[in-house]
């Protein structure tokens, strides 16, 4: 129906490019903008389908928000003559399938053009969306080496076991993967089993199965373990071929689970002949130099010693009762100067020069043989400070200050440690219960970690290759760290346990990272 009109809303169509899952493909130019686009108009047929329509409708809002340089854009979408139609961004290129007919590709394209893929993938994947088409005719390669994928999101009717609409290409079939074929829920491990089978053909530059009908191709999706590439072409490096394996599993836990981790090994790939390990390890070095702090306290403790020099002070001169009373004004001077804080930490120090200091106004007047009338009532105000006929005696300043001596000697009755209360107990119990549990959760995680990356690791080897520097160092800082929170619970050092625990988290989340475990 376009065809006839030559023109569709603003857009003149200059030729048709192809045949999609849904619908048909043209090139276009806006009559506005002059500007060349690619036009994708929904078949006619399935236009009326209205739960088909709405589903596109939803499709066409998913792909407004990719933005990716390796992701065909959405340009807008709009309805005309009751068809829905998406203008796209006209990729100029050639398709990888077109290319794969002049035979396989090399090693080092087959995981350049695979790698770009791939970072299509874990962008569109992290926003939830799922391409379900995955396949070389949908990977448009620039003149510039930049490869773009093709046709994202196209939605697909519940009852059609994943298979093209009549009329369209069956190349799609070739790469499903057993659950789509089986018309069961997909994700994102569906589209990297899709890309699994676009690297087999790639490299080797024969499909995956060679079987001719629709339903021996699904059956062999389904059932058949296909030939190791590296049987079908020798060239092909072990790691590659053990890669490629692992990434059309039948079952999806068996798969790379993210696109970063299929990223990652292909990169094993391609770094062991290239470049020896990357830098981050580095800068894991570099936090331990900053634990010298505790430096400032040996400053603040001298103060404590002078008080012991000046309990003498009461010198044998004629004043008597104001004698005292000055020295401890002094010694109450010097004090300060050294720093009030310490006056009140240091309880029974303080307690000692005040207990000192009446016995020695009481022996200074006695020792003074001068006068023996004011004996008697010198001697009396301190010794009996408690009685209140102590408060009448001539001298009534001086006593509001000596009685700050006995709150203090009531603060040191209070530091006697009488054991954690019931509340600290159970508040540590809790703890000890919660970090247990979350030792057991990382146990858990560490098990599937250490799992698939000894799966790989055996993989690399075969081939003669090594894990990444970054991913030895981590898997071994977590069995580290593991064994030392493990100790730390058995001796009840919460806080060392924390540390490690922690510390084993973060290594973790790399190696999820890598794995695909996340």
């Amino acid at each position: 129906m376009a065809e006839q009109h030559k023109q569709l809303g603003d857009y003149e169509i200059v030729r048709e490019l192809g045949k999609g899952g849904m619908g048909q493909v043209y090139l276009v130019r806006n009559l506005i903008s002059d500007r060349i686009e690619a036009m994708k108009v929904l078949l006619p047929d399935l236009a009326q389908q209205g739960d088909l329509a709405s589903r596109f409708m939803r499709e066409i809002k998913l792909l407004a928000s990719l933005d990716h340089p390796n992701i065909a854009a959405l340009r807008t979408a709009f309805t005309a003559d009751n068809q829905l139609v998406m203008i796209m961004e006209y990729v100029e290129g050639d398709t990888l399938a077109h290319r794969l007919e002049f035979g396989a590709f090399s090693t080092a394209d087959t995981l350049n053009y695979i790698t770009q893929v791939l970072n299509a993938l874990s962008y569109a994947h992290g926003k939830g969306i799922i391409h379900r088409d995955i396949k070389p005719s949908n990977m448009m390669l620039t003149p510039q080496g930049v490869v773009k994928l093709m046709d994202f999101g196209i939605a697909r009717s519940t009852t059609d076991l994943g298979m093209t609409v009549t009329g369209t290409t069956m190349g799609s079939l070739d790469y499903m993967s057993p659950e789509q074929v089986k018309s069961e829920p997909t994700d994102a491990r569906s589209d990297l089993y899709s890309v699994g089978v676009s690297i087999y053909e790639m490299v080797t530059g024969h499909r995956m199965f060679g079987a001719t009908s629709s339903f021996s191709v699904m059956e062999a999706h389904v059932k058949e373990t296909p030939r190791a590439p590296i049987e079908v072409q020798p060239s092909i490096p072990k790691g590659l071929s053990d890669i490629i394996m692992m990434a059309v599993a039948k079952d999806p836990a068996q798969r790379f689970q993210t696109a970063d981790a299929f990223r990652n090994a292909l990169s094993q790939v391609s770094g062991s002949s290239v470049a020896p390990a990357p830098a981050p390890p580095a800068v894991v070095v570099t936090p331990p130099p900053f634990t010298p702090t505790p430096s400032p306290a040996p400053v603040v403790t001298p103060p404590p010693a002078p008080p012991a020099p000046y309990t003498p002070a009461p010198q044998p001169s004629g004043g008597g009762r104001h004698v005292g009373w000055l020295v401890v004004a002094a010694i109450v001077v010097l004090v300060a100067l050294f720093g009030g804080t310490q006056v009140y930490r240091s309880h029974k120090q303080n307690a000692a020069v005040d207990s000192a200091m009446p016995p020695s106004t009481t022996t200074t007047t006695p020792a003074s043989p001068t006068e023996p009338a004011p004996q008697p009532t010198p001697p009396q105000p301190s010794p009996s400070a408690t009685a209140p006929d102590a408060m009448t005696p001539s001298s009534p300043a001086p006593e509001p200050t000596h009685r700050i001596v006995p709150p203090r000697a009531q603060v040191n009755t209070p530091p006697v440690n009488t054991g954690p209360t019931p509340e600290e107990i159970a508040a540590q119990k809790k703890l000890m219960d919660d970090l247990e549990h979350q030792s057991d959760q990382l146990d858990s995680r560490a098990a599937a970690v250490e799992s698939s990356v000894g799966t790989l690791e055996q993989q690399m080897h075969q081939s003669g290759l090594g894990l990444r520097g970054d991913i030895v160092e981590a898997r071994a800082n977590l069995r580290n760290d593991m064994a030392k929170a493990k100790q730390a619970l058995d001796n009840a050092d919460t806080d060392r346990a924390q540390k490690f625990m922690q510390q084993a988290d973060r290594e973790l989340d790399k190696l999820e990272a890598f794995t695909g475990h996340r």
